[in-house]
């Protein structure tokens, strides 16, 4: 509020650019600021809304293929033919039982969000998302 009542007290600049003539008094102005500042943004809510259910559903598909071994991990790479192959690698130690590591999440999660913006994105110019 102490800031809006500095520039209400300062001159504001009023001119155009165009037209030379003022577009809005500087008492106007003043007035609108403080009722602009009391605008509340109210949530319409994101849990359990169809982009929510998107976004979850893909992430988790990409999270379980890497970890339960039908995706490409940092410990297993594809070969000719796209075969799966584990490389055992020295550096790469985890407490998980498939060596899915935190790289692996972080990749996973990431996939799955490109993935869900595309459907989202696709879905809302058919029409069907609004």
């Amino acid at each position: 509020m102490a800031s809006m009542t500095m520039a209400c007290s300062q001159q504001l600049s009023t001119r155009t650019a165009f037209a030379g003539r003022s577009t809005m008094s500087s008492r106007s102005a003043c007035k609108m600021a403080p009722q602009m500042a009391r605008r509340q943004v109210k949530a319409q809510g994101y849990l359990g809304s169809p982009t929510n259910l998107v976004f979850l559903i893909s992430t988790t598909a990409f999270l379980a293929a890497g970890r339960f071994g039908l995706a490409p991990t940092a410990k297993k790479h594809t070969g000719a033919g796209v075969k799966l192959y584990d490389d055992d690698s020295e550096g790469l130690t985890t407490g998980d039982p498939a060596g899915y590591t935190a790289t692996d999440v972080l990749v996973g999660g990431s996939q799955g969000h490109i993935v869900a913006v595309g459907v989202v994105l696709g879905l809302r110019a058919l029409g069907v998302l609004v």
